[in-house]
């Protein structure tokens, strides 16, 4: 359809369907088709073009695989130039540049460590020469998250997490402001999870750090309000992707009796998200936490 932005690719989580109902192969995300036919809005609204990210770069952090990929060809697909970034699988970042790259989308791949503050501001400074200054940082990285009781883990793994999900967002955001602030436009998303509102356990060094990482998003956004940089988080519910596929089968059979949607979330859940709170549309919108879950965290 004429003006309709379309976000598609196959989806690898299959297996995580109920008994005899595996999510569908492929799904389409129809801008227009979603919005079109809301009450009260304008043409102008209706249009795609508010929610175009022609001509801005953006950059993802540990977007090699899992969500953070299907997230970067979300931004591809909606205009945007997005530099992708890992840093322990080249032959697997190959591969998902390349990808990104038939979707006719413009990109970069950028081996990084994004908790040590001299490569986080290489990453940038590459970015910069490859694609152009950053104009939207999503705020993803993350490592491996064991559950285990409070007596099972020890300070370095605490503080691990911490590096993850503070030290790196506070690196990424200083590396990325001194455009942003000059321009007077920016968005800054950090990807958070439903686990700090739910509580979950065993897993306080995981829950704590994204409680932090969620005070950082609130305080952040007042700072930089009056630069017309917006700062917000989506939190994912269990969207399984490549690393889910050994986990337990009680464990996915217990999470998904909790979803009140009675289906699994797929990557493509969050394109909509993503785009939105990268785009003009959202222009009016900062400090927001937007749960991505199915009503996990209703209560």
């Amino acid at each position: 359809m004429k003006g309709t932005t379309i976000v598609e690719w196959n989806n690898p989580n299959q297996a995580f369907g109920q008994a005899g109902e595996p999510v569908p192969k492929k799904k389409r995300f129809s801008i227009r088709g979603r919005f079109g036919s809301v009450p009260g809005l304008s043409k102008q609204e209706m249009s795609t073009e508010i929610f175009s990210l022609e001509g801005k770069t953006a950059l993802v952090t540990g977007s090699s695989t899992g969500l953070g990929k299907r997230m970067a060809v979300a931004l591809g697909q909606a205009g945007a130039k997005v530099s992708m970034n890992y840093y322990n699988n080249e032959e697997r970042a190959a591969q998902t540049l390349s990808e990104f790259e038939a979707t006719g989308a413009e990109g970069a791949m950028i081996r990084a460590d994004v908790t040590d503050e001299a490569d986080v501001n290489r990453l940038v400074a590459e970015a910069g020469e490859k694609l152009g200054p950053i104009d939207i940082v999503i705020l993803n990285a993350t490592p491996d998250q064991p559950q285990k009781s409070i007596e099972e883990y020890d300070w370095d793994f605490y503080q691990s997490m911490l590096d993850f999900f503070i030290k790196s967002p506070y690196l990424v955001t200083r590396a990325v402001l001194p455009h942003m602030k000059k321009q007077r436009w920016g968005r800054i998303i950090n990807i958070g999870s439903e686990v700090f509102h739910l509580g979950v356990t065993p897993f306080t060094a995981y829950v704590s750090a994204k409680g932090g990482q969620n005070g950082f998003n609130r305080s952040l956004a007042h700072e930089l309000a009056p630069w017309n940089i917006t700062v917000n988080m989506i939190a994912p519910g269990w969207i399984p992707v490549e690393r889910h596929e050994k986990d337990p089968q009680e464990l996915k059979d217990g999470y998904f009796a909790s979803i009140p949607m009675q289906r699994w979330g797929v990557p493509e859940d969050l394109a909509g998200t993503i785009i939105y709170l990268a785009s003009e549309a959202s222009s009016f919108v900062t400090g927001q936490n937007i749960h991505v879950n199915g009503g996990t965290t209703v209560h």
